[in-house]
């Protein structure tokens, strides 16, 4: 395999070590030593480093270090193809089904997630469309299987983004008033971050839009991210570009109106085309200033004046970019992880963007029926059966509950 440009720091760093470190972090109770979703990514991880180093019983596969090298696999050997790989390993094991394949994968998928948040890769290599091509067909997996959020993880999460956002506006009203003015600057930006964050986990847990009709799409232009100027906070309404190839309405229910509200008076976009959740990643920012100043003159001066170069975008009405799907799924990564949101599911670690959609699927069908949330979600109402079939035969159960007992007691 070709080798990524790892720093000195991470680049000879084994596999099996890092993947100690991930158990302990994702485990639960007293140094992270239990919990299903501990033993069982345990299994997976296993798996997974003997294959990479070629002890799983097949002759045929030296596993993922270079013939010439007498290691164990690293940092250094892993990149697109070695989980594109990896995907075709166990879609080849015919014992295994379509959803037991996906479940299996997912476990290394929030792994290498891991490592490249804590930087030991580039980038999420196993969660890449060309990485994940070989997988089979999930046509086996059941709607429960999906991941949906409770009450209690909502109730959880949205509390802690809020008392986020309360604590940065507290830090920086305790400023003093000859506090240095970088130092100000600081303090504001946490909070734009922190109110940002939030009103992207209020949008997500309450709407139920596909965080692909609100976020950019770098692979199509069309999908761009939402604009203020497809915001009504006074109608309860946004514009948003549907699956379906087309623009539609999608409603914002009480619980998003004052996040969102509170969030345009911090942030206070200087043109209606300011993306709602714009990026705030420091090099893409650079970037972007340098190219738009720099026939000014004096731009690293300039940019001196300022602690973060979102301030001084923001400043000169130069739109950065709006996140990707994918930086959503990161963000909600760092939060359900910093606000310790109890999680047992095999394919999520976090509380996943579409985890948030069905939530609201399920307190729609289950407090108003199907037809109400298939127009809510934006679906068919054969799908939304379908895809809340385990509502149903709760439902059924009940009832049959129900009269079973009532010829018990004739």
């Amino acid at each position: 395999m070709c080798p990524n440009t790892l720093s000195d720091r991470t680049r000879g760093i084994s596999i099996n070590e890092s993947i100690e470190r991930y158990l302990q972090d994702k485990g639960k109770g007293r140094g992270g030593d239990g919990g299903n979703y501990r033993r069982n990514a345990a299994r997976e991880l296993e798996r997974f480093t003997q294959w990479a180093t070629g002890d799983r019983g097949r002759s045929e596969w030296a596993g993922i270090v270079p013939d010439d090298i007498d290691r164990d696999p690293n940092f250094e050997d892993l990149d697109e193809r070695v989980f594109r790989t990896y995907a075709r390993y166990l879609g080849g094991d015919r014992a295994l089904k379509q959803n037991t394949i996906h479940t299996y994968y997912h476990y290394i998928s929030a792994w290498c997630g891991w490592c490249a948040n804590e930087g030991y890769l580039e980038g999420h290599y196993a969660w890449r469309a060309s990485s994940m091509a070989p997988l089979p067909e999930d046509d086996g997996r059941k709607p429960g299987d999906q991941q949906i959020w409770t009450p209690e993880q909502r109730h959880t999460l949205t509390r802690y983004v809020d008392d986020r956002v309360n604590d940065a506006i507290e830090t920086y009203r305790a400023l003093s008033d000859d506090v240095d003015s970088l130092d100000r600057q600081r303090a504001r930006y946490m909070i734009l971050k922190a109110a940002r964050d939030r009103a992207l986990v209020f949008v997500i847990a309450y709407t139920a839009v596909r965080v692909g009709e609100i976020l950019r799409d770098p692979n199509d232009p069309r999908r761009r991210g939402i604009q203020w100027g497809e915001v009504s906070l006074d109608d309860g309404s946004m514009d948003v570009y549907r699956k379906k190839q087309q623009w539609d309405v999608a409603s914002l229910p009480e619980p998003v109106i004052a996040p969102l509200r509170s969030y345009q008076t911090l942030m206070d976009p200087p043109t209606v085309q300011w993306p709602v959740f714009p990026t705030f990643d420091q090099r893409t920012l650079a970037t972007l200033v340098r190219d738009e100043l720099g026939e000014q003159g004096a731009i690293d001066d300039y940019r001196d004046e300022y602690a973060r170069d979102f301030l001084l975008a923001l400043d000169e009405d130069i739109h950065p970019p709006s996140i990707t799907t994918d930086g959503a799924r990161s963000i909600l990564q760092r939060l359900s992880e910093a606000a310790e949101v109890d999680i047992e599911h095999p394919k999520h670690d976090y509380l996943a963007p579409h985890g948030g959609r069905r939530g609201m699927g399920e307190i729609l069908v289950r407090g108003f029926g199907y037809t109400v949330a298939a127009r809510y979600l934006d679906n068919s109402e054969k799908m939304i059966r379908k895809r809340y079939s385990h509502i149903e035969a709760d439902e059924l159960g009940a009832l049959a509950t129900e009269a079973i007992n009532k010829i018990d007691c004739i």
